[in-house]
C-alpha cells in the first residue's frame, strides 16, 4: 500500500492529543517568517517599529477570522506579510509635510493606517468576483500561468533557507535530515509530525552545541538566552490606533495589488495540495475577503499586514492532514503565546539554522506543487505561447529580487516580484495568440489543482 496517497481529512480520528500537536506543529512553520517580519520592521523604525507580541496576536485573530468567512473550510494560516517591507522603509525616512519632525515611532501608525485601506482593497476584488462569478476571473488564470507562479512562490523563497541554514550548517543538516527520515520512515504519529520532530530534535542538539562552546559561522553563539530572561511572563500586547495620510497610504494601499495576486497564487497551491476545489467552495471572493479583513482589522491595531503563508502549505503536504481545525489550533496557540513575553521569546531563540533547515523541505514542497499542476493539467511546451508565458513568469518572479520600484506623485511604490509575475503573466496570457486553454475543458486537470468545472 502507498501511505503516502493517505490523506486525513479528519484529524479528530487521531485523537486530541495528535490533533494538538499537529496544531503545534503549524505553529512552528510559520513562527520564524511571522516573527521576522516586526523584527526587520523595527530595524527600520530604530526600534520602535512592530511589536512581535501584537503580530502574533493577530495572526492568530487573522487566521481565525479568515477561516470564518470561508465556512471553516479553507486549512490556510495567515502569517505576516513581507511585501510591505518596502512600504514600512519608505514610510519610515518621510519627512515631509505632517511627517517632518515626526520620531520613527509616530510614524508607525501612519504606515499602519495604509494597511488597513490596503486591506479593504481585496474587498473591492471579491466583489468584482461575486458580480461577474469566478469561472469568468478564472480563464485569465490557466495552468501556463498560475503553475509558474506557484513554482516561483517556493523558488523565491530559497535564498532565505540557504540564508538561514548557513548560520550553521551542521545543525540545518540534522534539521532537514530528521524531517527526511519522520517522512519517509516514520511510523504511526510520528510520520505526520516530521516538522515538529525536526524542531525538537535539532534544538536539543543546538543545546548540546551550544553547551559543548560551539558557535555559529560568524562566531556568534547558538543561543541567546538573554531576553528570556528580560521578558516576563505574562503581559498585554503593546496595542496601537493606526493613523491616516493620504501620502502614507499611497505608500502601502498599491502594494495590494501585488499581496492579492500572491493570495490568488496560495490558494490556488492550497487547492492543487489539498485537491479541493476551493475556488469554487468556499469561494474566491470569500478567501479575498478574509484575507483583507483580517490584514485591516491587524493594521488598524498596530499589527502588520497578514497574507496566506507558504510555510503552512508545505507543512499540509508533508504531513497529508487537511483538516482545517489544525490550523485554528495553531492559531490559538499564536494568540496565547502573545500574551506570554517570556514564552514567545523561548521561541524566539530557535536558531536560524534550524528554520533554514526544515525551509529548505517546505519551500521545496511548494515549487512541487507547481510543477505537479503543469504536468497534471498537460500544459502543452510545444507551443511557443505557452514557453513564453512560464519563461517571463519565472524570470520576473526569480529576477526581481528587490522587486521594481516606480514613482507616482512623489511616492515610492514598490512591486514585489511575485506580484510582476503574476501581471506579467496575466497580461502575456490575454494578450498572446493561440490561447489553448479553456476553463471547464478538462475537468480532470481542472480538478488536479483545485479549480474544477462545475456543470450549471
Amino acid at each position: 500500500m502507498d501511505t503516502k496517497k493517505v490523506t486525513i481529512d479528519d484529524a479528530k480520528s487521531l485523537g486530541t492529543a495528535r490533533m494538538l500537536i499537529l496544531g503545534l506543529q503549524h505553529m512552528f512553520a510559520m513562527f520564524g517568517a511571522t516573527i521576522l517580519v516586526p523584527i526587520l520592521v523595527n530595524s527600520y523604525f530604530h526600534g520602535e517599529g512592530l511589536s512581535v507580541q501584537v503580530t502574533l496576536f493577530f495572526a492568530g485573530i487573522g487566521t481565525l477570522f479568515f477561516h470564518i468567512c470561508t465556512k471553516l473550510k479553507v486549512p490556510a494560516f495567515l502569517g505576516s506579510s513581507f511585501a510591505f517591507l518596502g512600504g514600512f522603509a519608505t514610510v519610515a525616512e518621510l519627512n515631509v509635510g505632517p511627517f517632518a519632525g515626526m520620531s520613527y515611532g509616530e510614524k508607525l501608525p501612519y504606515a499602519c493606517g495604509g494597511i488597513v485601506v490596503a486591506g479593504l482593497l481585496y474587498l473591492v476584488l471579491a466583489l468584482i468576483i461575486c458580480l461577474v462569478g469566478v469561472q469568468r476571473v478564472m480563464r485569465f488564470l490557466p495552468p501556463v500561468v498560475t503553475g509558474p507562479i506557484i513554482i516561483c512562490i517556493g523558488l523565491s523563497l530559497a535564498p532565505s533557507a540557504v540564508s538561514n541554514a548557513s548560520t550553521c550548517w551542521p545543525l540545518a543538516l540534522i534539521a532537514l535530515l530528521v524531517v527526511v527520515i519522520f517522512n519517509i520512515w516514520g511510523k504511526g504519529m510520528f510520520k505526520i509530525i516530521p516538522i515538529l520532530m525536526g524542531v525538537v530534535i535539532s534544538y536539543l542538539c543546538a543545546l548540546l552545541m551550544h553547551g559543548l562552546g560551539m558557535t555559529n559561522a560568524d562566531g556568534s553563539p547558538i543561543l541567546n538566552f538573554a531576553p528570556i530572561a528580560e521578558a516576563g511572563w505574562i503581559g498585554l500586547p503593546p496595542f496601537l490606533i493606526a493613523k491616516f495620510d493620504p501620502t502614507a497610504v499611497l505608500v502601502m494601499a498599491p502594494i495590494a495589488l501585488a499581496t492579492m495576486m500572491e493570495h490568488i497564487g496560495d490558494i490556488s497551491a492550497i487547492s492543487a495540495t489539498t485537491k479541493k476545489n476551493f475556488i469554487e467552495d468556499p469561494g474566491l471572493h470569500r478567501t479575498l475577503l478574509g484575507d483583507g479583513l483580517a490584514t485591516s482589522i491587524a493594521a488598524m491595531f498596530g499589527g502588520p499586514a497578514n497574507t496566506t503563508y507558504g510555510e503552512n502549505t508545505g507543512v499540509l503536504e508533508l504531513s497529508r492532514v487537511f483538516d482545517p481545525k489544525v490550523v485554528r489550533l495553531a492559531a490559538c496557540y499564536a494568540i496565547i503565546l502573545s500574551f506570554i513575553p517570556k514564552m514567545s521569546q523561548v521561541i524566539g531563540t530557535m536558531p536560524s539554522a534550524i528554520i533554514g533547515g526544515i525551509s529548505f523541505i517546505l519551500y521545496g514542497m511548494i515549487s512541487a506543487i507547481g510543477v505537479r499542476n503543469i504536468v497534471e493539467n498537460k500544459v502543452d511546451f510545444t507551443k511557443s505561447r505557452n514557453l513564453i508565458i512560464a519563461a517571463v513568469i519565472l524570470v520576473c518572479g526569480l529576477g526581481f529580487t528587490n522587486g521594481l520600484t516606480f514613482q507616482v506623485g512623489g511616492t515610492s511604490i514598490t512591486l514585489t516580484a511575485l506580484a510582476i509575475a503574476a501581471i506579467a503573466g496575466i497580461l502575456l496570457n490575454a494578450i498572446l495568440p493561440g490561447n489553448d486553454y479553456q476553463f471547464g475543458q478538462n475537468p480532470e486537470g481542472d480538478a488536479n489543482r483545485g479549480l474544477h468545472f462545475i456543470q450549471k
